[in-house]
């Protein structure tokens, strides 16, 4: 009978047979040897990327850090109960250079297979268009006439897009910039035919820089997660329920919503 009540419990979602426990504001309390294992030395070390802008930037009147992957590592520290500290990099290059240093605990990345041979992901919390820019006289009208001969792509290098490109693109030549905030002003300086990036971060810099525009559409969609370091694999349980509740609570909407970004969405529940 005990045992039958328990399970029965454990339908219901409290999760009494397997041990799961609540905090005091009913969030998923972490296992002692996930906190170990994302937060080895006490403190949980978030890499912090700002060559996304959707997902980072710096304060404009203080400098710190901002943005929804901040918000994420905050309350992240909070459910662990440790301090957390933001290492901050300047691409996404930068950020997997930091992984072989054993520079971080928690990064944010876009799910791609070459990462995934030093890191593990969660599922998406947020999905990201990339895009292509050239210039307003530029016979280039469709996505689907970037990959050709004598065309070159200026990209972030180390970045998504990079990844994706260099798998993918077979005619045209990729260039690579130091980082991903930095294409529109290569493209613009060196005279490239093409310019690859964050949709959002895209459309500014056309903004900006007069005789730009934006071709329609994506050529990629960007599927972000969070990671940790392969070789965590309590970690990576308890920080895969995070991701979902954080998307299923709307947090990670009300993040987006807050510090102003269009041109993501939350991603779907369990992808």
């Amino acid at each position: 009978m005990l045992r039958a009540a328990c399970c029965l419990l454990l339908v219901a979602g409290l999760g009494a047979c397997a041990g799961v426990q609540k905090m005091s504001d009913g969030a998923l309390a972490p296992p002692a040897a996930a906190v170990r294992e994302l937060a080895p030395s006490g403190t949980l070390r978030v890499a912090i990327n700002f060559g996304n802008p959707i997902l980072a930037s710096k304060d404009a009147a203080s400098g710190e850090p901002r943005g929804v992957s901040v918000d994420l590592a905050r309350e992240l520290g909070r459910r662990l109960g440790v301090p957390v500290q933001l290492v901050t990099y300047t691409a996404a290059g930068k950020v997997v250079e930091g992984i072989r240093n054993k520079e971080w605990d928690i990064g944010y990345f876009a799910i791609d297979p070459v990462r995934a041979m030093d890191t593990d992901f969660t599922a998406a919390y947020v999905v990201i268009e990339g895009a292509y820019l050239v210039r307003q006289d530029s016979p280039i009208r469709k996505n689907e006439e970037v990959d050709r001969a004598g065309n070159r792509i200026v990209v972030g290098k180390g970045s998504a897009y990079d990844l994706y490109l260099t798998r993918e693109v077979k005619q045209a030549t990729l260039v690579r910039a130091p980082t991903s905030p930095a294409v529109t002003d290569m493209m613009v300086a060196d005279k490239i035919e093409v310019a690859a990036g964050v949709k959002q971060q895209l459309q500014a810099d056309a903004k900006r820089i007069p005789g730009l525009r934006l071709l329609d559409g994506r050529f990629m969609v960007i599927n972000q997660a969070m990671a940790t370091p392969k070789g965590r694999p309590n970690g990576l349980e308890y920080l895969t329920k995070f991701v979902e509740e954080m998307k299923v609570s709307g947090f990670v909407a009300e993040a987006l919503k807050r510090h102003g970004i269009e041109g993501a969405a939350v991603a779907p529940a369990g992808k």
